[in-house]
């Protein structure tokens, strides 16, 4: 039978995805990029915001007509939006045939079995387990993949609903990592991207102390692994052993990814952030002198209930002296379940979208000026694709790539010229030639950088 499998959310809901994937495959089972053709649906759902909540259940809606107009026998639900409201979901969306949480998506198999025999099964474990991870298929064929390398999370920020879902900080344990890097390596990855709510944590629940740059040492022995990427590092975590680590091996690029939430000490606060203004300039600071070509992108909330002007204001100050490379800003979301959802001081969406794309803007002038900056640098970078219909003036081929400052699907391209014929997960060196708002265009260099 033919499977269409739709995964929505973050990378590490792809992760999940992936894992389902191998096992519906051992199963037996095939699978189709055409939804009309699909016997089985199965939608892996986010429900991290309100907007993705919302893409999820218009996604399950829009499949479910396949059932009348096209071959599907049932449609699956698995995911955050099934772990969140599983005492509701197939009362309120009743086109399900079965759903699964988060802690249970290696019950995939057996919920696709019942689901076919009209059972209705639901399957939501602790989420205090970890799924057995069995085996892994890529979705796409692009030279890099993401490792989940742990579960859940305790920092319980006061806006956020992650715990409630994914449960506590669980680390996958280190032998079970490896073999899966391994694996993936052996099916062509060039680069991984370690993924956690919060990667930095890594081995303290398990082995007693952080792990992290241990972790690191031991992927960088992997032959033919070429790039480690390291998202999601809470900086109040980010010990000088994890920076040394960093500039001992030279597989892990300098790049952190550092989401930060806020600058006003006021609002850090009311969001139970474990950091003051202060103290996060100050760990900017160290790790630009550690490592003065790292890159270092984060995440702001602009519109956190009892946010002020004077607040924004500081929060402007904050994004022109910490100077990221990389800065993304999202609106608050109010979630239902979360200690912010009921604060005081609810700020309109409007005044939250405005807010947001003022400060944007600021960020774009200092994220401009730095790709200006890297006119005339050479710098390591991975292929993703080459451009079929366009060649450069003397015949070269066109590749869209990486630079090691940029991580997939949050930051920008480079576009390159190159004599030489590559593939997708090469990595090679490139001199900067012109930049274009985000992405940079170059030339490769036929010496290493």
């Amino acid at each position: 039978m033919k499977i269409f499998f739709y995964s929505l959310g973050c990378d590490k809901n792809l992760c999940d995805s992936e894992h389902m994937l191998f096992l519906l495959n051992e199963a037996g089972y095939e699978f189709t990029d055409a939804e009309e053709e699909a016997e089985i649906i199965i939608i892996n759902t986010c429900s991290f915001i309100g907007d993705a909540k919302e893409e999820s259940i218009n996604a399950i809606l829009r499949l479910s007509d396949w059932k009348t107009e096209g071959r599907c026998k049932v449609l699956i639900a698995t995911g955050c939006l099934s772990e969140r409201y599983q005492e509701e979901i197939l009362k309120e969306l009743p086109e399900l045939d079965g759903v699964l949480g988060t802690a249970s998506w290696d019950h995939i198999v057996s919920v696709v079995e019942e689901a076919l025999k009209k059972h209705g099964p639901q399957v939501f474990k602790s989420t205090d387990r970890l799924p057995e991870i069995r085996g892994r298929i890529l979705s796409v064929n692009s030279g890099y993949a993401y490792l989940k390398i742990a579960e859940g999370c305790r920092k319980n920020c006061t806006y956020c609903i992650i715990p409630s879902i994914r449960g506590p900080y669980r680390s996958v344990p280190m032998e079970e990592l490896l073999k899966e890097a391994e694996a993936l390596v052996e099916n062509g990855v060039s680069e991984l991207i370690l993924v956690a709510q919060e990667t930095t944590l890594y081995g303290t629940d398990l082995y007693g102390k952080k792990m992290l740059g241990v972790l690191l040492e031991k992927l960088s022995g992997i032959k033919d692994l070429h790039w480690i990427r390291l998202l999601y590092c809470y900086p109040e975590e980010i010990t000088d052993e994890l920076l040394k680590a960093i500039k001992k091996l030279p597989k892990v690029v300098h790049y952190l990814d550092i989401p930060v939430q806020h600058a006003s000490d006021r609002i850090l606060k009311r969001m139970n952030r474990r950091t003051t203004k202060e103290e996060l300039l100050d760990r900017i600071r160290h790790i630009r002198e550690e490592i003065p070509d790292m890159a270092l992108r984060t995440t702001l909330i602009t519109g956190f209930p009892g946010e002020t002007e004077d607040d924004v204001e500081e929060l402007a100050s904050f994004i022109q002296t910490a100077s990221f490379e990389r800065l993304g800003i999202f609106p608050y979301s109010r979630e239902e379940g979360t200690p912010a959802a009921k604060m005081p001081d609810q700020i309109a969406d409007e005044v939250k979208e405005e807010r947001r794309d003022r400060l944007m803007l600021l960020q774009q002038d200092i994220v401009f000026k730095k790709a200006e900056a890297m006119i005339g640098r050479r710098v390591s970078c991975i292929i993703e694709g080459s451009l079929p219909e366009e060649t450069g003036p003397e015949g070269e081929y066109v590749y869209a790539g990486r630079t090691y400052m940029d991580a997939p699907d949050v930051d920008g391209m480079i576009f390159i010229f190159s004599r030489e014929l590559h593939m997708t997960g090469d990595i090679i060196t490139a001199e900067v030639t012109a930049c274009e708002d985000y992405d940079l265009t170059g030339v490769e260099c036929y010496e290493p950088a």
